[in-house]
């Protein structure tokens, strides 16, 4: 095998993505996680920092970007948000062509990507694993979580393709509405199906 098999895993908020995620990593499955790029591209010393100071002034301090006040600089500006992609999204893409080099021997690599249906398309992946649960048990979550509203969940729900499209254009999908061993299962099915499969 040539190169390894680059899954795309992607849910909306709520579904499970995180626990499915650390799921694939205790199979011993490479994972990058876009997200966590993000934060330490803007956290102390990161490489975003300076270039996001400079285009939104006052956004950042010892501790890297202040996330609420730059949150505030860019809501509701498509074109400042446009700027602040135009600085984050080259380096996240740096992270993850050298995360790529680092797993070259690898069979199966897992790139986390929140946003995959919304912002970063399908580009460079060979399959696309989507994250699902029943919408009650989702509901149920997302309003468990601290700080969340039901008026602020509608609103990222708005802002996300729906859990139907994002089933229906998967290559395959994991439910997270069962138990935790039987997602693990099915997770452990998936990583097998897809190595013995490039064998």
């Amino acid at each position: 095998m040539s190169k390894p098999f680059i899954l795309g895993l992607t849910g909306s908020i709520g579904m499970g993505k995180s626990a499915v995620a650390e799921m694939f990593r205790a199979l011993g499955v490479p994972v990058f996680d876009a997200d966590a790029a993000v934060h330490e591209l803007q956290g102390p010393d990161g490489a975003c920092v300076a270039p996001i100071e400079r285009a939104f002034p006052g956004t950042t301090g010892p501790g890297g970007v202040d996330r609420p006040r730059l949150g505030a600089a860019v809501f509701g500006d498509a074109e400042a948000l446009t700027r602040l992609e135009a600085i984050v999204h080259p380096e996240v893409a740096e992270m993850r062509r050298t995360f790529l080099a680092d797993n070259a021997n690898a069979e199966l690599i897992v790139f986390d990507i929140p946003l995959l249906y919304e912002k970063t398309g399908q580009h460079g992946l060979d399959a696309v694993v989507v994250v699902s649960a029943p919408p009650e048990m989702q509901r149920a979550r997302v309003l468990a979580r601290p700080g969340m509203t039901a008026q602020k969940f509608e609103q990222i729900l708005a802002l996300q393709v729906s859990d139907a499209d994002k089933r229906s254009r998967a290559d395959y999908v994991i439910d997270t509405g069962m138990t935790l061993n039987q997602t693990r299962d099915a997770v452990k099915a998936l990583v097998h199906g897809i190595t013995t499969a490039e064998k």
